[in-house]
């Protein structure tokens, strides 16, 4: 399990919203060193916080701020958090291109980049994605296909990197308080609320993380049911057929 407190923690999309709370939470929590990913510049007033100019779409950014925590020599926990959402009826295909890029090739490229880190330290990676990874919303319909292709993406490098070490944790949250559903019509949790039970998660070591309300509701109902007990199958197939190879 990933402690937080001595950790080195990276966190993208980390100037508002759930990613401006895990900052500092982390903090909070007592980690040596955050790394605050953000595509804007950032001032912060704790000297563990590092930022790094990073938007998740850009390889030379991405190259250059692997190679700066690399530098430093270590990182324990890499969260993925930088996310777009905006309201769309799939008719347009470049607007579903555009959450691709971000939420899913995006989480791809950046664990990635940093992946030989987390392989030196045996650390973990948490997707921050959505329980519309597991069902649809209709009012942002790209988002929700972009957050389901990234759930697939993390359950995938959840078995492949369970070997070496590495842990893959998904953060299937609800509505939360933030400028991305500012129009949305729901009780919403806080950002802090949210960082809290983020970070409690991978310290108890919970494969899928659900942080709020909302999502608690359905977090007994996914972890007994068919969807993920077939996830648990064909991991449990795809070790036994590596073992035989």
């Amino acid at each position: 399990m990933a402690n937080i407190a001595g950790s080195a923690v990276l966190i993208t999309g980390g100037n508002r919203g759930i990613g401006r709370a895990l900052v500092e939470e982390a903090l909070r929590r007592g980690a040596a060193r955050v790394y605050a990913g953000t595509r804007v510049p950032l001032d912060h007033p704790d000297e563990r916080v590092t930022p790094l100019r990073l938007d998740v779409t850009d390889a030379d950014q991405l190259r250059r701020a692997a190679e700066e925590v690399a530098s430093h020599g270590v990182l324990d926990v890499l969260v993925n958090n930088a996310g777009i959402a905006l309201y769309d009826d799939l008719s347009d295909r470049s607007v579903l291109e555009r959450h691709l890029a971000v939420n899913l090739f995006g989480t791809y490229e950046v664990t990635g980049a940093f992946l030989p880190l987390l392989l030196r330290s045996k650390g973990a990676i948490v997707n921050n994605l959505s329980i519309n990874s597991l069902a649809p919303f209709p009012l942002i319909a790209s988002y929700s296909v972009s957050k389901a292709a990234a759930f697939s993406l993390t359950q995938s490098l959840r078995t492949l990197l369970a070997e070496q070490g590495v842990r893959v944790h998904a953060v299937l949250t609800g509505p939360v308080d933030t400028e991305m559903s500012r129009g949305i019509d729901a009780p919403k949790a806080s950002a802090q609320s949210v960082a809290r039970a983020v970070f409690d998660g991978v310290e108890k070591d919970e494969e899928d993380i659900f942080p709020d309300p909302a999502s608690q509701s359905l977090a007994e109902g996914w972890r007994t049911g068919v969807a993920k007990a077939l996830e648990l199958q064909l991991a449990d197939f795809s070790a036994a057929q590596r073992d035989k190879s």
